[in-house]
């Protein structure tokens, strides 16, 4: 019997977490004697692991520079964690919608540039985390589009490609998806806009969860 596997980005997709990243960046960047990031650059960056994210806003800071800010983020962050301030609220209809795919058989997974930490902590504040069969951080692979996580993903569950489908928001999740031939499904309520969705790879674009889960049945 085959596998079927939906492998989902977290930031954007099932959380919005635009609010923590912004404000973790902002205050990354000051700790480094920089102003403060362009807030839409910064959303645009959500999805590839902190260092590329980084590199991609301040690309002519050095190496040194930007491993300061990196540290000061992940810093802010875990601060930010542990005194319960970090506010990354599932989107409307996400737990149904899992609920739903699971009642229907999927093996649901998560393909995230967050940390280990990072989403262990986001699942747990949800009730998500019995939900999902295979995680995959930035903590363990390559950056996104670069299709090691999906790959993982796909080999923690024993899916097949055919059978396997990369859900989220950026143009990266759905590059990374068209890399290895797995169905991309975008979704509109993110960080990227339906043409950077499309022209990456996707599918089509769900507008809401319930759209999402026709697309998926």
């Amino acid at each position: 019997m085959s596998v079927r596997l939906a492998v989902f980005d977290c930031d954007g997709t099932l959380v919005d977490g635009q609010a923590a990243v912004c404000n973790a960046m902002a205050a990354a960047f000051a700790g480094a004697g920089l102003p403060a990031p362009d807030r839409n650059a910064v959303r645009r960056a959500v999805g590839l692991s902190l260092p590329q994210a980084i590199r991609l806003l301040v690309p002519d800071e050095s190496e040194a520079t930007r491993a300061e800010i990196d540290r000061i983020y992940r810093d802010s962050f875990r601060a930010a964690r542990e005194a319960g301030l970090l506010v990354e609220p599932l989107y409307d209809g996400i737990a149904d919608l899992i609920a739903a795919l699971k009642a229907d058989g999927w093996m649901l997974g998560v393909a995230t540039g967050k940390s280990d930490r990072g989403l262990a902590h986001c699942l747990s504040v949800h009730g998500l985390s019995a939900q999902f069969s295979t995680l995959q951080t930035a903590d363990r692979h390559p950056s996104k589009p670069h299709p090691a996580m999906l790959e993982a993903a796909m080999d923690d569950c024993l899916a097949l490609p055919a059978d396997t489908v990369m859900i989220g928001d950026t143009q990266y999740d759905m590059a990374m998806a068209a890399t290895i031939g797995v169905r991309a499904l975008g979704v509109d309520w993110g960080y990227h806009t339906v043409d950077d969705l499309i022209s990456a790879g996707a599918e089509t674009v769900a507008t809401s969860p319930a759209h999402l889960l026709e697309l998926l049945s």
